[in-house]
């Protein structure tokens, strides 16, 4: 599971992400979303051990990533948005190590499982400098689901991808998730969360709008109920921003008397 409590990260001046709270439990895919400096990548790195808090704790597993580390971090998978591969090793021989480093048993069957799935097959023997961004990408999925870990976190992931590996993609995660695991993952593509996400936080300037389930959130913000006919996530997105700035401009109109 995660566990984030009172996480905040200033840089300077600037607040990046203010004072946030949840959880993700096994069994669920949880999703964060927000506009272009909303906060996600920030706290995804926090929870990766990338960038340290200013305040507050992040647990993967019930182990804090800051004050255990290594523990932390055999918990997890992860998949940046822009994944950092060595271009001077093959698919074959990047995964191999992969597996040697979590001590996955029998790596190789499971490796060229993973290869002929991604259908990257003909390609497993080839130096990664010579792929294309979505081969790469497919590439750092593997490398992260080849441990089977128990908490996958996942930074937009469809980006580079075909049609056919993106179904791919949202199908693994729902398994993984079903299996007991647990996903969390950040993206653009509000249809994307609206079919994989059991629950969701919005956020807008590192604070969070709403959180909850789709009809949480529908509730939140007024919205048409569940079921077929209920208001899609891209409304209620936009509801929640339009209810923050209208309380931002209510805030400042109060402040000049």
């Amino acid at each position: 599971m995660i566990e984030v409590s009172g996480y905040t990260k200033r840089y300077g001046r600037h607040e990046a992400v203010s004072n946030l709270s949840f959880s993700v439990q096994p069994g669920g895919v949880f999703g964060l979303l927000g506009s272009n400096g909303a906060g996600k990548t920030t706290t995804i790195r926090a929870l990766v051990g990338l960038t340290r808090p200013t305040s507050g704790t992040v647990r993967v597993q019930g182990f804090d990533v800051w004050a255990d580390p290594v523990k932390a971090k055999e918990a997890f998978g992860y998949i940046p948005d822009r994944p950092y591969l060595y271009g001077k090793l093959t698919a074959r021989e990047l995964l191999r190590f992969v597996g040697q480093l979590y001590r996955v048993p029998n790596a190789d069957p499971e490796i060229d499982r993973w290869l002929e799935l991604f259908r990257l097959t003909d390609y497993g023997n080839e130096l990664i400098e010579t792929y294309s961004h979505g081969m790469r990408q497919k590439v750092a999925i593997v490398a992260a689901m080849l441990p089977d870990p128990p908490v996958l976190i996942v930074d937009e992931p469809m980006v580079g991808l075909d049609p056919h590996a993106a179904r791919q993609v949202r199908e693994l995660f729902r398994a993984h998730a079903d299996r007991g695991r647990t996903v969390l993952l950040t993206t653009h593509s509000l249809p994307l969360a609206e079919a994989i996400c059991d629950r969701l936080v919005v956020l807008d300037r590192g604070k969070v709008l709403g959180e909850g389930t789709m009809d949480d959130l529908r509730a939140r913000t007024g919205t048409a109920a569940g079921g077929v006919h209920g208001d899609s996530l891209e409304r209620i997105f936009f509801r929640l921003l339009e209810e923050e700035l209208a309380e931002a401009e209510s805030r400042k109109a109060e402040a000049m008397g």
